[in-house]
């Protein structure tokens, strides 16, 4: 039982960086760079956060997947995943999806490029774009952990 204890704490301290890191973004960084707190190059002063972030927040994500993997294996939990009770394990699957997507493949291979041209073109607008993405995605982070943390301790919505 000692790998299922280290295997939760590693994946409630990937929750923290990697959620903790889209509110942080949300609610301080992207209000902050959007009225120039800054300077007047919020592109350079984005790039300059995400440049810093980017890795931990991939890392979180990797470290997130592989114990979350670990403890369904373990547990042999993969019956939660017909029981709409579980509802809160395909919350965390489908945002994890989501995040290893962006991250991984969207953020580097298309999205990075993209919106350093629309950030120089418009940048009022691809700042309050970025800014309504991350309020989305914090909302459903959010929610996931609500979810999972009482879900998991007995809660059902039902």
């Amino acid at each position: 039982m000692n790998e299922l204890a280290i295997a939760r704490a590693l994946h409630v301290i990937g929750v923290v960086i990697w959620i903790g890191g889209v509110s942080m973004a949300t609610t301080a960084a992207l209000p902050a760079l959007r009225c120039g707190v800054f300077g007047a190059d919020r592109l350079a002063a984005f790039q300059a956060f995400e440049r810093r972030f980017v890795w931990q927040a991939r890392g979180a994500v990797v470290l997130v997947g592989l114990s979350g993997l670990f403890m369904v294996m373990k547990m042999d939990l993969w019956a939660r995943f017909s029981e709409p009770d579980f509802w809160w394990m395909h919350a965390m699957v489908g945002l994890w999806l989501v995040f290893a997507i962006v991250l991984f493949i969207a953020e580097p291979l298309v999205l990075h490029r993209c919106f350093n041209v629309w950030a120089k073109r418009d940048p009022d607008a691809a700042f309050a774009a970025l800014h309504r993405a991350h309020i989305v995605l914090l909302v459903l982070g959010l929610v996931t952990v609500f979810g999972a943390v009482a879900g998991s301790h007995g809660w059902s919505p039902v």
